[in-house]
């Protein structure tokens, strides 16, 4: 028999709750031994109280959990960066295997509890920390080890790709599809975690280290969100034969890494393109597999807790063969030893997507592409509409490859000619076609 505790009782944790309890039966068969949720915790009554668990078994105490001698494996789900941290040190100290979900603790303080996991002999599981019930965590750390990944596209944000598919397909402004997805559920009441691309840097920090085998390292990753996002770039962008989508972005050149969050261009029949709705998917390429997608649900109570669970399954069965840390946390030894390089973004190469507001008047396209020119930057395609407000007009750009720091020079000087209303609108694109006809 595995004995668990679950400390919080929320949307994911009753979900687990569910699973642990209705399917003991199934669990059983494939675990070759019962797992039992002994006990649970949660601060909130209603929430125990409509647990699918007798009133024994629940507390108002997280440390009750703790200091049950006889649960082998301590589920967190309460979130948060404090209390969690707190909690799960704790247990590790106890000599206790975690289960986690929490994505901002682990970017922040990732580091902490797996090098105090590993000097306690024991394991932290967090399949669900990024994409929900998608096995990404899995893939990376086993499916793929034969693999050295060499780029990687995620969209990890379900609310940043529903308000995206609404905006795209319907013609809505951000402020209504974010109202839309407030109302659904996509979104929290602050939505500023998801939207500014946080919560996707969170995630992405977690698919760094497990992708190039290094420590959790969220500071260097360069973060923009959706927020200031007009419906005109998204029609634009189509006119091109382009989606925009909030990406999580990591490559390896050798040296170094990119690893950015923010809008992209993609081009419409990139598989990632058609990933709607509240879905999540990562795109990823092996040196040895090649291209794969990883497509589902990323959030969600019963999608999540699927994922929970699963880690619970892994624990379990290490524990009743008597074996420890098979697989490392992070997929390798020594990640936590192995910092690599992140390249800044102004190093970053890569193809643009520029919009100006400009006077309807001759000789304004030559001056704006001779500035382009100048730093570098050759023009792949132009558009240019009717007047948009009265004396300006709308020059639409998509680029050959140029560095982010040429591009911000370039659109800086721009800007300060009289004949452009700035600032400029600029947004990067990850197109291999227009890479390859510029060779």
């Amino acid at each position: 028999m595995v004995n668990v505790g679950l400390i919080g009782l929320g949307t994911v944790g009753t979900g687990v709750a569910r699973i642990l309890t209705g399917r003991r039966d199934l669990l059983a068969r494939r675990l070759g031994t019962e797992l039992v949720l002994k006990r649970a915790a949660d601060l909130d009554p209603e929430r125990r109280q409509a647990a699918p668990l007798e009133a024994a078994r629940l507390t108002a105490n997280a440390q009750d959990i703790l200091d049950d001698p006889d649960i082998d494996i301590v589920v967190e789900l309460i979130g948060g960066t404090t209390t969690a941290r707190d909690l799960i040190l704790e247990a590790v100290s106890r000599d206790r295997h975690v289960v986690t979900a929490n994505k901002a603790l682990l970017a922040h303080h990732g580091n902490e509890i797996l090098a105090a996991a590993a000097q306690q002999g024991v394991e932290v599981a967090f399949e669900a920390a990024v994409c929900g019930g998608v096995p990404l965590i899995l893939a990376l750390r086993q499916g793929l080890a034969a693999n050295r990944i060499q780029e990687m596209f995620g969209i990890l944000n379900g609310t940043c790709n529903y308000i995206l598919t609404r905006m795209s397909q319907d013609g809505m402004s951000y402020a209504q599809a974010l109202a839309e997805a407030q109302a659904r559920g996509y979104a929290e009441a602050d939505p500023t975690l998801d939207v500014e691309g946080i919560d996707t840097a969170h995630k992405l920090a977690i698919l760094v280290s497990l992708a190039y085998c290094a420590p959790l390292s969220l500071d260097p990753i360069s973060v923009s969100g959706i927020s200031n996002l007009d419906p005109l770039d998204l029609q634009f962008a189509r006119e091109f034969g382009y989606a925009v989508k909030l990406l999580a972005i990591t490559r390896n050149d050798g040296e170094t890494i990119e690893a950015r969050v923010h809008p992209t261009l993609i081009p419409r029949d990139h598989m990632l393109a058609n990933v709607n709705g509240a879905f999540n998917a990562v795109y990823l390429t092996g040196d040895a597999v090649g291209p794969i997608l990883l497509y589902g649900q990323g959030a969600g109570m019963m999608p999540t807790a699927s994922a929970v669970v699963s880690d619970i399954l892994d624990l379990a069965r290490n524990l009743i063969r008597g074996v420890r840390r098979r697989v490392p946390p992070l997929g390798c030894d020594g990640a936590l030893e192995s910092p690599r390089n992140i390249k800044p973004l102004d190093e970053v190469v890569t193809n643009y997507y520029f919009r100006f507001a400009a006077l309807d008047r001759p000789g304004v396209l030559s001056q704006i592409s001779g500035i382009l020119g100048k730093h570098d930057i050759s023009i792949a395609a132009v558009i240019q509409k009717g007047r948009e407000v009265k004396g300006a007009v709308p020059i639409v750009m998509i680029t050959h490859e140029a560095k982010e720091a040429n591009a911000k020079q370039a659109l800086m000087e721009i800007d300060r000619l009289p004949i452009v209303s700035p600032p400029a609108v600029f947004y990067r694109i990850e197109d291999p076609h227009l890479h390859a006809a510029q060779i």
